[in-house]
């Protein structure tokens, strides 16, 4: 099952195009691509029989972050041993864990403003919680995952290592947190914990990679961050970005007014962030 918000609506993803959900549900379910993570069993149980009826072709320029409004956004830093060898760092013996905070979070392709010459991209799978998990065992921890997306966790890098190290706030400008297209289910995938994911700057390929190279894969990840507090249903997981951003080449090299950023995860999907100066 694929899930997207389209004008901030939910919205089935079908072959055929986008399904309304409040509509095709007759108001079981609301509008609010938010809301039915609260709901998510039940939502799965009608959406796995709703008749795919009513699809209209979706406008990308339609399309918002699959949980726009998430109460806790975790992310991950040094999750692939390359990245953190690029970055002359010691892997870590347990997840290094900040936060984004949700306002940064944005549509699958959207403008972002680059609140400096310093911007670095960093692609990622994004796992959003389905069911509520604590003290979850890493054997059923993928039981409370209500699907995945494609990320991009934007970095401002001066202000990411002032003051000792300041991650939330570097990596939480506004739109620096692109996520979608859409959400696609696990048993969508055929192997939910190897995945091919990459992005390009124009026609420049950047980073491409496999989750199953992470240091911690998302049943781990979940077990660990839920051995300390709650996960709620849609929260998101930033898991981790591999080899290849800016700030390590030689020179460094960082985003640019003008240029796309596109991010893809396999079998989920593509998006293209459009880069822009701030206002005069």
């Amino acid at each position: 099952m694929r899930i997207a918000n389209v004008s901030g609506r939910l919205t089935l993803v079908s072959e055929q195009g986008g399904i309304d959900v409040a509509t095709e549900s007759a108001s079981r379910f609301g509008p609010d691509p938010q809301a039915v993570y609260g709901q998510w069993e039940t939502f799965r149980e009608w959406a796995d029989g709703a008749p795919p009826q009513g699809a209209a072709v979706i406008d990308t320029k339609q399309l918002g972050p699959p949980a726009p409004r998430p109460a806790q956004v975790f992310a991950i830093g040094m999750n692939y041993r390359d990245h953190a060898a690029e970055a002359g760092l010691a892997v870590p013996a347990s997840p290094a864990t900040f936060t984004k905070f949700p306002t940064c979070l944005t549509a699958p392709f959207a403008d972002v403003v680059l609140p400096s010459e310093v911007v670095d991209w960093e692609v990622e799978l994004v796992v959003v919680i389905g069911v509520r998990a604590q003290h979850v065992s890493p054997s059923s921890a993928w039981d409370h995952v209500a699907g995945v997306t494609v990320g991009q966790d934007l970095s401002e890098r001066v202000v990411q290592f002032s003051s000792g190290g300041q991650f939330s706030l570097g990596k939480s400008f506004p739109g620096f947190g692109p996520t979608g297209p859409w959400l696609v289910t696990p048993d969508e995938l055929a192997d939910p914990d190897d995945l091919e994911l990459g992005c390009r700057v124009d026609d420049c390929d950047v980073q491409k990679s496999r989750t199953s190279e992470m240091v911690f894969g998302v049943p781990e990840l979940i077990a660990r961050l839920s051995a300390v507090l709650p996960l709620l249903p849609g929260d998101l997981i930033f898991t981790g970005t591999p080899a290849g951003i800016g700030a390590t080449r030689q020179p460094p090299q960082f985003l640019r007014p003008g240029q796309v950023l596109s991010s893809y995860v396999e079998g989920v999907g593509t998006m293209a962030s459009h880069l822009v100066a701030p206002p005069a």
